[in-house]
């Protein structure tokens, strides 16, 4: 629905899911524009018909803000991943699992690889208004615990697979088969993901969660470490984690005090990582 010209935003409504880490990124680049340049995320809100006074307001004391550099350096992190792999698989899929309103492909897009964002239906309806697709890229509508959606991937000249802020909500053993079934039927793909350990689940619906209105999740995916899933696939042909704050980038100088406590508090005691999964052929003892 529209209303003066813009795309209006339900309170409390799977919609308003899809602005918190877009409003995040958009309040990161306005307060460290030397980190964090993203003038898509700023397009995007303003092409919203939403009060973001009350999201402001939180995202701008210093624990909101705190949570806002973790939305920005997670959407670096994912796309640093994405441009290695593409210096070796130019022609690849970039897939975007769960992908809201999330535009990593346009910013990732080499003129030669090819999108994919999958989301359910009513997500794809909002992106498809506000986003649309490019000429070599494609919005589908599945959800991720159908595996026909593999079927849509054109993963021939390599893919890369990437979820941001999504596993947290499937059941352990949902995640199990999906991952399991990528490995099957993308044998020189990659996945990466951002995870962190049963604290920062735990942190996790205590805070943005219940901001956020979302009251009806009842899975909280969590590793400790990365060693948890190394075994599920004779296919994982090898599993990397590196830090989510500081593995690519550390921003550790570039911030105040509480943002450095912050910064060591995530590393050490949430374990917040980023899990990048090769898929291989499968090994035969």
């Amino acid at each position: 629905m529209k209303t003066t010209g813009k795309y209006h935003i339900e309170k409390n409504t799977v919609q308003e899911t899809l602005v918190i880490p877009l409003y995040g990124r958009k309040v990161c680049a306005d307060h460290y524009p030397e980190l964090f340049m993203d003038k898509e995320a700023e397009r995007i809100c303003e092409m919203l018909d939403y009060d973001f006074a009350s999201k402001k307001k939180i995202m701008e004391s210093p624990a909101g803000l705190f949570g806002a550099l973790e939305v920005a350096q997670r959407h670096y992190d994912l796309l640093c991943e994405i441009s290695d792999y593409l210096k070796v698989y130019p022609e690849a899929a970039v897939v975007n699992l769960g992908c809201g309103l999330d535009d990593s492909f346009h910013k990732a897009d080499n003129g030669l690889c090819r999108g994919y964002n999958i989301d359910l239906p009513e997500v794809i309806e909002i992106r498809n208004e506000l986003l649309g697709a490019t000429e070599r890229e494609v919005n589908i509508s599945f959800d991720l615990n159908d595996h026909a959606w593999m079927n849509l991937i054109d993963g021939r000249k390599g893919a890369i697979f990437f979820a941001a802020g999504v596993f947290y909500y499937f059941q352990r053993e949902e995640i199990k088969k999906l991952f399991k079934k990528m490995a099957e039927s993308f044998p020189e793909g990659v996945l990466v993901f951002d995870c962190c350990n049963e604290l920062g689940a735990k942190m996790m619906r205590k805070t943005w969660l219940k901001e956020a209105g979302i009251s009806d999740v009842s899975a909280y995916f969590s590793l400790k470490d990365k060693s948890e899933i190394e075994g599920w696939s004779n296919r994982f042909k090898r599993v990397s984690e590196r830090s989510y704050m500081r593995g690519y980038r550390d921003i550790y100088h570039d911030v105040g005090f509480f943002h450095k406590l912050m910064l060591v508090f995530c590393d050490r005691l949430v374990r917040m990582k980023i899990i990048r999964i090769e898929f291989g052929k499968e090994e035969r003892g």
